[in-house]
């Protein structure tokens, strides 16, 4: 019983972690205005969350070190981060803002070290059904914080800052209870949470979640039905490839008219022209290792307004609006590569997780990597400030190795039963 509590009391604190980091104790009537909870309450959730799951870190040091070693290119990015102050040019802000990093990948760590991918899931599902609920109660009872009224009236941004994050929020809750494993008496509480999930989507008005999610469930249910099954499953593989990429053929020619349907311009709101300037000027000051983190959007930056005026006059974006631009602006080529070089073995690692098994909850990592992957081609969802992206990206690709070896230690010693009981058979 005792232990029992125990598993109870770490699952409410790791929901209570995984919603600090969607910005969900922050909820406001605007990014500029104050939150609704004291700053002085936020703090101590914040130490509260960074110092408990550093210590069981610390306090489970052996297995923590052998899921570091899963992915060593987590841990020299964050190294080189965390370095990056030294060449910041704003090194203030940097400072100011590097402690964020290490909460980040510390909860993460934590949440990898004590839990199985199964449990991870349900923990993803429990903490976005939370926040959808919250959401919906103040959209009905506080309006003025839960729906955009100046910007974008009527679109519901719930207890995040924004419209996009909230629908960002969703399709990651809406991939977790796709894939939640649970018993026959609780699916119809699954399957009800996956739509209400869906349904904030929509209320959210955010097309980049619509698209995304839509593309994420699409690449699911394919590898849903089609696992590794032999010569067989490597031809309908290929022809999935080259189907999808038919489609992007057909979404790349056509791509004006498509963003023209959705109400926006060929070049995603001037984006493009702001990615261009941003690149250039990386290449030519410093393409090896960037301006250090967020030190090209400090206050003091004069990199951020020429920026702003390629979108509006008078206009001083908040970040890149691509996450991988702006890793690569934060910490360079070097920093970037190491971190696709992480995307491309946890994909690889996922990949081998989701055919070689028949549990849904083993697609959740491809499922996240796909969100992860597709949701930063035009939102900044990596490192940008304490963020729920990053931490369930670490935590997922960290886990990833010991998953795959603990499945195969169960295929062998599942083979080893069966052989040994075959011959008493006979």
């Amino acid at each position: 019983m005792k232990k029992k509590n125990i598993q109870v009391a770490e699952n409410v604190f790791a929901v209570i972690g995984l919603t600090f980091f969607t910005q969900g104790f922050q909820v406001a009537y605007d990014a500029n205005s104050a939150t609704l909870l004291p700053p002085i309450v936020i703090s101590i959730i914040r130490y509260s969350v960074w110092f408990i799951s550093l210590a069981i870190v610390i306090f489970n040091y052996k297995k923590a070190l052998m899921v570091i070693r899963q992915d060593i290119f987590i841990a020299i990015l964050v190294a080189l981060i965390y370095a990056s102050s030294i060449w910041s040019y704003n090194p203030g802000h940097t400072d100011a803002n590097m402690p964020e990093v290490l909460q980040m990948t510390s909860f993460a760590l934590y949440f990898a070290t004590r839990f199985t991918i199964k449990q991870q899931v349900r923990l993803v599902a429990w903490t976005f059904a939370l926040g959808a609920i919250v959401s919906i109660f103040f959209v009905w009872r506080l309006p003025g914080v839960g729906l955009h009224w100046k910007t974008h009236p009527g679109a519901w941004k719930g207890i995040y800052d924004y419209k996009n994050t909230f629908g960002s929020m969703m399709v990651i809750g809406s991939v977790a209870f796709l894939l939640v494993p649970v018993d026959i008496k609780h699916r119809l509480y699954k399957w009800g949470f996956f739509l209400l999930m869906l349904l904030m989507i929509y209320f959210s008005t955010s097309k980049t979640s619509l698209i995304v999610s839509f593309l994420i469930f699409v690449i699911v249910y394919f590898y849903r039905q089609f696992r590794w099954q032999g010569k067989r499953s490597i031809v309908v593989l290929d022809l999935g490839v080259m189907a999808v990429g038919s489609i992007c053929a057909i979404v790349v020619s056509l791509w004006a008219e498509i963003l023209g349907a959705f109400g926006k311009d060929p070049t995603l709101t001037g984006r493009l022209p702001m990615w261009a300037s941003l690149i250039e000027r990386l290449i030519i000051e410093q393409p090896l290792l960037g301006f250090g983190r967020g030190g090209l959007w400090g206050e003091e930056s004069n990199y951020s307004l020429e920026a702003g005026m390629l979108l509006s006059d008078n206009y001083i974006p908040p970040h890149a609006h691509n996450g991988y631009v702006d890793l690569a602006l934060d910490v360079g080529l070097i920093g970037l590569s190491l971190f696709l070089i992480s995307l491309i073995i946890a994909f690889y690692r996922s990949l081998k997780l989701a055919y070689n098994t028949k549990n849904s909850e083993y697609i959740w990592p491809l499922g996240f990597l796909l969100f992860l992957s597709l949701n930063n081609m035009s939102e900044s969802y990596l490192i940008r400030l304490a963020n729920i992206y990053w931490v369930l990206y670490a935590a997922t690709a960290l886990s990833l190795g010991a998953e795959i070896r603990r499945n195969a230690f169960k295929r062998s010693l599942s083979e080893k039963n069966r052989n040994s009981i075959l011959p008493n058979l006979e």
